[in-house]
């Protein structure tokens, strides 16, 4: 047996993952086979000792050699152990690459959001530019969705799955606080959840902010900023509102004009830009900015074929031994 092959079985036995692992109970048979492999070997010996006169033996019944018998026994058996492992339907894991640029798109979902002076209302036309920008970009970015609100959540972590991303934003619904700082640092996590590059590079990057801009509560957003621009992140910002906008909770009506001031400063700061809800589509190509670049991911595979391999090796490692023990060689 080579070097490879025993390898081959020792990662095999261990390997952890299989699709089908309650077929492995046959394994449960190989040392049955084993016990009856010693158990033989006991009684013919104590047949031969039976037998005295050994020069008539000897000339009756070639010799037989021990090593090829056990060599030829074990190599069966072998076979059995990575014929059940395969037949159990292995998964391995494989390096597939994958880009890795990666874009976060928050969404302010604050009750302010629910002011109708951008009609239908702010949060649904902050959903439709996001969905429209998320359009534009090209199908093998990843896309993360964060959440802004009080306490604001990386509702989808960076991924090629389009589908999914316009789920997890048309579920958004207002909520209450507005935690800009915040945000940014949980975007900065879920780029985090990017693939790394093979030096362990963070994926290049940028946030996508959509909100009315006024924050009233968690950490200092320019703070948070200036995290992000040390990350050699930039902040894209769209300001939604008017200063006549409101919204009417608990009976009681309050006024909620933008801050876009404060979206300018962050983007300023970053690197990125800030423009008004009318203006969103100059967006569209702000992805250009970006560095594409590979990473790698790891990816289950079926490998059957190749246990299936080490089974078929094995065999014919036992069948000549039980030729080169049927043949008397002179």
């Amino acid at each position: 047996m080579t070097g490879a092959a025993v390898t081959g079985v020792i990662a095999l036995v261990t390997w952890p993952h299989f699709a089908n692992p309650g077929r492995l109970w046959v394994l449960l048979v190989i040392p049955l086979f084993l016990l009856l492999y010693l158990v033989g070997i006991r009684l013919k010996g104590r047949s031969a000792v039976r037998f005295t006169n050994t020069a008539v033996l000897g000339a009756v019944m070639p010799r037989q050699s021990q090593w090829r018998r056990h060599v030829a026994v074990a190599m069966s058996l072998a076979s059995l152990v990575a014929l059940t492992l395969a037949w159990s339907r292995p998964l391995g894991q494989e390096k597939v690459p994958r880009e890795r640029a990666t874009v976060v798109v928050v969404i302010d979902v604050s009750q302010s959001m629910g002011a109708v002076d951008v009609k239908p209302n702010r949060l649904a036309v902050a959903k439709q530019s996001a969905l429209t920008f998320i359009d534009s970009l090209p199908g093998q970015y990843n896309v993360a969705v964060v959440a802004l609100s009080g306490k604001p959540q990386i509702v989808m972590p960076p991924s090629i799955d389009r589908d999914a991303i316009r789920r997890a934003i048309d579920h958004l619904e207002l909520t209450d606080g507005t935690a800009i700082g915040d945000a940014i640092a949980a975007s900065l996590q879920a780029i985090k959840q990017a693939p790394l590059g093979p030096n362990k590079s963070p994926a290049p990057a940028m946030i996508v902010m959509l909100s009315d801009g006024t924050n009233t509560v968690g950490g200092d957003p320019m703070s948070a900023a200036a995290t992000a621009e040390k990350a050699k992140v930039p902040i894209y910002t769209i300001a939604y509102g008017t200063d006549n906008g409101y919204v009417d909770l608990d009976s009681q009506r309050y006024r909620v004009p933008p801050d876009p001031a404060l979206l300018r400063r962050i983007s300023a700061l970053t690197g990125g830009r800030e423009v008004s809800a009318a203006s969103a589509g100059q967006l569209d190509g702000a992805y250009k900015d970006l560095k594409s670049s590979v990473g790698y991911e790891l990816v289950r595979r079926e490998v059957t074929a190749q246990y299936a391999m080490y089974a078929l090796g094995f065999a014919v490692v036992a069948a000549l031994g039980a030729v080169s023990m049927a043949v008397r060689w002179p």
